[in-house]
């Protein structure tokens, strides 16, 4: 037995079957890595996985139980490495951060500067994307932390901390009717088309929760990922924009106000998201503590010992 059969199994589970894109993935050939799986499977004396003809299908009875002890098997040797490191050179190495468009351009620069003073020969890698992705990423192992305001809490396999809390702000072009009202009501906002962010990004659901329970139909006619992009289209006149809080700077010297929407939407939390299990090092706790300060690393620590023991797997 040894790392590169489990590695095959686990990556075999995760590309869905399809063996080419599992060895493109560990650097081999698709018959080398057929061999990896058809070698451990002798030595268990269990077929892991389904086929049909020389076609992996899925997992077998007996794979669905193997499964998991090979993931934790190779997160603890992950572990292992990191614990290496970490004593052999405790200021250097890469922090690989997954977050969405909105933290990693309007909170993170500043967190970010004041880690490298800390660790000059600290890389950091920095990966954007959705959610359910950033989730994965960091499951994964592929990214150390995940930053989101939407999902991390739900998975099992991620421990999270409540970082920070903020809340919607309306944006709309100088002179537009909105401005005139004293207190905005979501029934003025949803006469006019809005421009706002995706599903599953910065606070929609608190957006669609907010119109549903009012019962009101907002007329979401632009959606997007990016702060500055919903801004730019409200800039052109399209509709009126909702996006985070921390976004509004850039509508300066674009022709465009903010309202106030606090009292519209639930407040949102910011949520950071390590995969349960993880050994951490000595810095990705600094940069945790820079990012939520009112974390402390013994609060962080007694967190993750306690997920660490609570793990099903």
């Amino acid at each position: 037995m040894n790392f590169q059969q489990l590695r095959s199994i686990r990556e075999a589970s995760r590309r869905g079957f399809n063996l080419t894109e599992v060895a493109n993935v560990l650097f081999t050939s698709q018959p080398g890595v057929s061999r990896q799986i058809r070698e451990l499977e002798e030595e268990l004396g269990v077929d892991i996985f389904e086929r049909n003809g020389k076609r992996l299908t899925g997992l077998t009875e007996p794979g669905k139980g193997i499964l998991p002890i090979i993931e934790r098997l190779l997160r603890e040797a992950e572990n292992l490495q990191k614990a290496g490191n970490e004593f052999s050179d405790q200021t250097r190495g890469t922090l690989s951060i997954a977050t969405t468009h909105t933290q990693a351009r309007y909170v993170l620069p500043e967190v970010v500067q004041k880690f490298r003073l800390a660790y000059p020969d600290v890389r950091i890698a920095l990966q954007q994307s959705s959610p359910e992705h950033i989730a994965e990423w960091v499951i994964s192992g592929k990214a150390d932390i995940g930053i989101a305001t939407e999902g991390l809490s739900q998975f099992k396999d991620l421990v999270s901390f409540a970082c920070y809390e903020w809340n919607h702000m309306i944006v709309v072009p100088d002179g537009h009717p909105l401005l005139n009202q004293s207190l905005l009501t979501l029934e003025e906002l949803s006469k006019y088309p809005i421009i706002t962010y995706d599903r599953g990004f910065t606070g929609r659901s608190h957006i669609d929760a907010a119109f549903e329970q009012a019962g009101l139909q907002a007329d979401i006619v632009l959606t997007a990922m990016d702060s500055d992009v919903i801004q730019q289209y409200v800039s052109l006149g399209l509709g009126v924009g909702i996006v985070a809080s921390m976004a509004v700077e850039a509508s300066r010297g674009q022709g465009l106000r903010t309202l106030y929407g606090k009292h519209l939407f639930t407040p949102n939390v910011t949520r950071l998201a390590v995969r349960r299990g993880a050994y951490l090092r000595s810095y990705t706790y600094d940069f945790i503590r820079e990012f939520a300060p009112a974390l402390s690393k013994e609060e962080i620590h007694r967190v993750l010992s306690e997920a660490s023991q609570a793990d099903p797997g």
